[in-house]
Parts: C-alpha cells; structure tokens; sequence
C-alpha cells in the first residue's frame, strides 16, 4: 500500500506562483512513475505532468514552460512547481502514483484558485 498526502494549494493572483508537494508513504520503495492531474468543475480529470524514477518529464501543452514537475526521492516527495498562474488553472490537482507491480494510488487533492 502507498498513502500519499498533497499540500501546497490555495488561492493566488493570475501571474502568481504555486509550489505543490506530493508526500508518499507505505511502500514507497514500489513506487516508479509520479503524476499530477487535476480536476476542474464540471470536467473531466486531465493530466498536467509526469515523472518517472529516472526523471524523465512530460507536461500537457496547457502548462509546458509554466509548470516544472521534480523529485526527491530522499524526502518521498514530488513537487509541482507552477508559475505564471491563469484562470484557467484553477482546479483540485491529485497526486498519482504507479508502482511497479501494476497498481496505481491517488491522494485525496488540494485545491488551486487562481483569480483573475
């Protein structure tokens, strides 16, 4: 089992900055592709950035260049760094992680507001 717990959300200006911080535990040694999705209302759960264990990257167009998704592996921590923050991006962002047995964990979300 892995529990995972977000933080870092609130409610911040259009152009403002976020940090977000995925925390694993239980058998976090399993764990080997992070991500961060979000959910605005009304629509459906996206994807916004991928890392795997080697941290490679990958990011929805929607944040490429605004988003950086990092790791540090000693802290079980994944970190989604957003700057340049819209409208737009406002949603619950969840944590996801998949292991290397096939399974995949959610957290529970933290919620991002960005006003305009």
């Amino acid at each position: 089992q892995v529990q995972l717990v977000e933080s870092g959300g609130g409610l911040v200006q259009a152009g403002g900055s976020l940090r977000l911080s995925c925390t694993g535990s239980g058998s976090i040694f399993s764990i080997s592709d992070v991500g961060w999705y979000r959910q605005a209302p009304g629509k459906e759960r996206e994807l916004v950035a991928t890392i795997t264990r080697g941290r490679s990257t990958n990011y929805a167009d929607s944040v490429k260049g605004r988003f950086t998704i990092s790791r540090d592996n000693a802290k079980n921590t994944v970190y989604l760094q957003m700057n340049s923050l819209k409208p737009e991006d406002t949603a619950v962002y969840y944590c996801n992680a998949a292991t290397v047995f096939g399974r995949r964990y959610w957290g529970q979300g933290t919620q991002v507001t960005v006003s305009s």
